[in-house]
């Protein structure tokens, strides 16, 4: 099975959160919604910070806010940001694997393709996507029959 890290899910939560709010939050408002362990959520906001997807703001009414339009930053921007490139295999992230079948491998080059098509397929959602909620998509469709109807 292949699984995200844990931190790696958390930020994509924390992340929702921070563009649903669409203004400054501190990292113990994030924890009190999300749930996440303060001291978890002060890490994951720092390593996002660090790769640009948030700004910091300091000072007593200081926090976070995203660094771009929610519909800019994709889930492999955010997974690659707490745990690096997105690799299927070591050898598909690596130039210089460690591995003993390296010279002879015929998997390699397909790993890579493989590796292409699920960092992209994680490229393509848009963390605009994820914060629409079961009653803003009836919204949106009601909006387009009505539109359609009345267009």
């Amino acid at each position: 099975m292949i699984r995200l890290t844990n931190l790696a899910d958390y930020a994509v939560v924390l992340m929702c959160e921070m563009a649903r709010a669409d203004a400054k939050v501190n990292a113990q408002s994030l924890s009190d919604i999300t749930r996440v362990p303060n001291t978890t959520v002060a890490k994951i906001l720092n390593l996002l910070t660090r790769s640009g997807l948030l700004i910091s703001h300091r000072g007593l009414k200081g926090g976070f806010a995203l660094a771009k339009d929610a519909k800019l930053i994709s889930v492999a921007d955010i997974i690659e940001a707490i745990d690096g490139p997105i690799a299927m295999t070591h050898c598909s992230e690596e130039q210089n694997s460690d591995c003993s079948f390296d010279e002879i491998c015929v998997m390699r080059p397909h790993w890579q393709s493989i590796n292409g098509a699920v960092r992209n397929a994680l490229a393509g959602v848009k963390l605009s996507e994820l914060i629409i909620t079961p009653h803003n998509i009836n919204f949106l469709n009601d909006q387009q029959i009505t539109e359609t109807s009345t267009g």
